[in-house]
Parts: structure tokens; sequence; C-alpha cells
């Protein structure tokens, strides 16, 4: 799966966010693109960001760094951990989360 933006390991972290728990990539709705965060899509997309709908929550939208596997946005959003692998996920993102999903 292509990561697009400022990564700088294989798990999906960037130069924005890389803690350990910093693990996941978002497709975003615009561009259908995978990207660590909202930083790096700003940087180096060529276009605004747009939020993923209310009614799309069921869309494969998150990708686990870790194990690779995809995740819908209604799964992401009630979990902490990868549901796959059981790596842990920064729990401060859902302070981003309206810059991605419509809230």
């Amino acid at each position: 799966m292509q990561i697009y933006g400022k990564t700088v390991d294989d798990q999906t972290r960037c130069v924005h966010y890389a803690t350990p728990v910093d693990v996941i990539a978002i497709k975003f709705a615009c561009c259908d693109r995978y990207y660590p965060c909202h930083l790096c899509h700003a940087e180096t997309a060529d276009h605004p960001a747009s939020q993923w709908p209310l009614d799309q929550r069921g869309e494969k939208a998150i990708l686990c760094g870790v194990c690779q596997s995809e995740l819908t946005i209604d799964n992401y959003l009630a979990v902490d951990n990868c549901p796959h692998c059981g790596a842990l996920f920064n729990e401060r993102c859902r302070l981003h989360k309206h810059l991605y999903f419509e809230v």
C-alpha cells in the first residue's frame, strides 16, 4: 500500500507524528490516497482536504501501519488498538477526527 506524505518509517509514522503509537494512515476522501496525517496532506497534496461524510463511515479508510490491515472508519473510531494485530493507536488522534470525518 502506498503512503503519501512525509513518512519516516514503514509503519506510517511521519515527520509530524512519530511516537510509538502513531501507526495509522488515513485515506483522504478527496483523493483516495493514504496519508499519515492532515499536515502531510496539506504539505504535499495539490488540493484541499475534504472530510468523509457521515453516511460513508462503513468505508475502509484507515490503514494499520503495523500489519497493513484496513479498517472501516466506524471500526477505527470504536477501538484503541488494531483488531487484527493488537497494535496500540494514538488516543490523541481523536482530537483531530473532525479534520478527517464529518462529526
